[in-house]
């Protein structure tokens, strides 16, 4: 999220420094990321410009913040110690917005990353609870398998994703969300299924969900069992429904095709681990608007899972 800059004086007392609250955060971000280049994607600039913030703020307190060898940056001891500030500063900053600025009144963009099974379900809901509450903020939304979601989030080009998780990073935090049981469909009027001679569907392979079901297969039929993948839910249920696999997923996605009478559940004797989401956020530098889109979601998870209950 962008910010409004501000100007801090008297770093050093007596030598007449004026630093500004841009030139700290630029420091941080490089800092953080270990790089010009990185600090620019991160904050939207030039690298240029980035270069430029970094030697002004050098100068203006005349210490050199980073030792700068062949392949990477690393903090001086004035560096270390100008950390120390700059992360108790963009803390207050955040704290400011969160306690006192009007939340209506809050403009810029906010990434989102979403699995497909958080897209078919509750997800909409979410961003109409976010856009009543954060009217003037702009959403570029992301649907992916949770694994690039992941990689998005930590490298910091998204601020919120609900995927499986949680993510095990020191930046990032996670709230838990309710689960997805998972149960066996297979077309409708199709008689006793032998997963030992038809296809089972999963989601893509390289997701927990795949190879958690791929391993329990293999234990139970041996090594011939024929497995499909697909990052896509709906197209999955739909090969399904024409016959070609069967596969267990979300009951609240398949419900459309149970009501048109397409697909049906069954027990194969297996029972797969349900998927276990979270809601995963910038957590440092702190972001109040990421933890309270976290939050949120938990919230607005919470009612449609109870929804789903009472149907």
């Amino acid at each position: 999220m962008p910010y409004q800059s501000g100007k801090l004086g008297g770093l050093q007392e007596g030598m007449g420094c004026h630093v500004t609250l841009d030139q700290i955060k630029t420091f941080f971000w490089v800092a953080k990321l270990g790089g010009f280049r990185r600090a620019a994607g991160q904050l939207n600039l030039s690298q240029p410009a980035v270069s430029n913030r970094v030697a002004t703020l050098e100068d203006t307190l005349r210490v050199s913040l980073f030792e700068r060898g062949d392949k990477a940056l690393t903090l001086t001891r004035e560096g270390m110690r100008l950390m120390a500030y700059a992360e108790q500063m963009l803390f207050v900053q955040e704290e400011i917005r969160r306690r006192v600025s009007n939340t209506a009144e809050m403009e810029g963009l906010f990434r989102i990353g979403a699995s497909e099974t958080v897209a078919q379900s509750w997800l909409p809901e979410f961003l109409r609870v976010f856009s009543a509450a954060y009217p003037r903020i702009d959403v570029d939304l992301t649907v992916d398998i949770s694994c690039d979601l992941r990689e998005g989030l930590v490298g910091r080009q998204l601020d919120v994703a609900f995927l499986m998780g949680p993510v095990s990073d020191f930046t990032i935090g996670n709230v838990a969300l309710p689960q997805f049981p998972l149960t066996w469909y297979k077309a409708a009027g199709v008689g006793e299924v032998d997963l030992g001679r038809v296809p089972v569907i999963s989601f893509s392979a390289n997701t927990r969900p795949y190879r958690e079901l791929m391993a329990a297969l293999r234990r139970r039929l041996g090594p011939g069992v024929r497995m499909f993948s697909s990052a896509s839910l709906s197209a999955s249920l739909r090969m399904i429904a024409a016959g070609v696999a069967v596969g267990p997923y979300p009951r609240a996605l398949a419900g459309p095709l149970i009501a048109a009478g397409q697909i049906e559940a069954f027990d194969p004797g297996l029972t797969p681990n349900p998927l276990e989401f979270t809601a995963s956020y910038l957590a440092e530098p702190y972001d109040a608007l990421s933890e309270q889109a976290a939050q949120m979601a938990r919230d607005v998870a919470l009612e449609w899972d109870a929804a789903q209950g009472e149907r």
